[in-house]
């Protein structure tokens, strides 16, 4: 498995921005050849062809060559992904700075990271795995405050898989984050809500530093929260069943703005690539009427509609109380294929549709 760790640079942060802007022009060198093919009707430029015109290079550029290699790669690699003839031109003004290198070019020393005959010095906060190979894809980048990072790519071995002895189903919200078929409920902490004042009256000022130092808080903010919550709960839980509400289409509504604050995708991508690395089970699962079904008898008995929402507790037919959001919590692990063994009060002979399970494969 791949992981990236980030460490945030404290040196030589005048030459990777002037690196950056050669990084920019042969990034708009590669656009100019792609678009010469597309006028002469030939082939188009592959990253091998971009690698054969731009030989050599490197030390007229002031660029190492792993360097000039990457950036053709990438252009060919991002073309094709966009599916697009061509891309947009990087420039200084729109673009934050990046610097793409080989895996094989860099080395960790105690205090940074070695690369192109120049020691980085970085806030190291953690080391890299003893053994660990750093693979292509390592990158500088620079944010919107102007800050330069190191992104290190390494390959990780996947964790060893658990035996499924507790399993948890999430249900994602608004008020609450999640709730947990435990019962238990995370609170919403609303990273752009406590802070849409401050931004707002930086923004009407016309401070575009301040406002991207906003803008910044709030979503390391909402990442520190995501990644603590998702590790705690890949380490509490052996499976781990998830609704599958979508975050695009909400997004459309009037709750655009708190849809995207509460970003679940990014918090379901975590849990997904933690589950492989903590040898845990994890899935996606189809939640429609996971709020009106009983997690009991399976009845389709819950309040319905628009009108039904404000009604947090129901009652169903065969005497069961129900709390809205942990019924659908529940309803959502009972639709997992490896719930394991269930939360307390959750019977195990009643479930839903089966989906595909994400899971590490095996070390064996």
């Amino acid at each position: 498995m791949l992981v990236v760790y980030r460490y945030r640079v404290k040196s030589l942060t005048g030459l990777l921005s002037k690196q950056a802007r050669v990084v920019n022009f042969v990034f708009n060198y590669c656009n100019d050849r792609q678009k010469d093919a597309l006028r002469f009707g030939r082939r188009w430029l592959t990253g091998f062809d971009l690698n054969k015109l731009t030989t050599g290079s490197g030390k007229e550029l002031g660029l190492h060559s792993g360097t000039v290699n990457a950036v053709c790669e990438q252009y060919a690699k991002s073309r094709s992904q966009k599916k697009r003839p061509f891309l947009r031109y990087r420039s200084r003004s729109k673009s934050l700075g990046w610097v793409p290198m080989k895996g094989r070019d860099v080395k960790e020393t105690p205090e940074g990271f070695h690369f192109h005959g120049r020691e980085f010095k970085v806030f190291k906060s953690r080391t890299l795995p003893p053994g660990a190979k750093i693979k292509d894809g390592t990158n500088f980048a620079q944010d919107a405050r102007g800050n330069w990072f190191l992104n290190v790519c390494i390959e990780v071995p996947n964790g060893q898989m658990r035996e499924f002895l507790n399993g948890v189903g999430i249900d994602l919200g608004l008020k609450d984050f999640a709730t947990l078929s435990t019962g238990e409920k995370i609170n919403n902490p609303a990273h752009l809500r406590q802070l849409e004042e401050k931004l707002a009256t930086a923004q009407r000022a016309g401070k575009k530093r301040q406002a991207a130092s906003v803008h910044a808080k709030i979503a390391n903010s909402r990442r520190d929260f995501l990644h603590k919550l998702s590790t705690r709960i890949m380490r509490e839980f052996d499976y781990v069943a998830i609704g599958n509400v979508s975050s695009a289409k909400l997004a459309k509504t009037t709750l655009a703005k708190s849809v995207l604050d509460a970003s679940w995708s990014s918090f379901r991508q975590m849990l997904a690539y933690k589950a492989i690395a903590h040898g845990a089970g994890y899935e996606e699962v189809n939640e429609a009427w996971s709020t009106q079904t009983c997690n009991a008898c399976g009845v389709v008995a819950g309040p319905k509609g628009r009108a039904g929402l404000n009604e947090r507790n129901w009652t169903c037919g065969c005497g069961v109380e129900h709390d809205r959001d942990v019924n659908a919590a529940r309803n959502i692990l009972l639709r997992g294929s490896g719930h394991g063994t269930p939360v307390e009060g959750i019977p195990v002979h009643w479930g839903g549709g089966v989906c595909q399970m994400v899971m590490p494969p095996s070390t064996e």
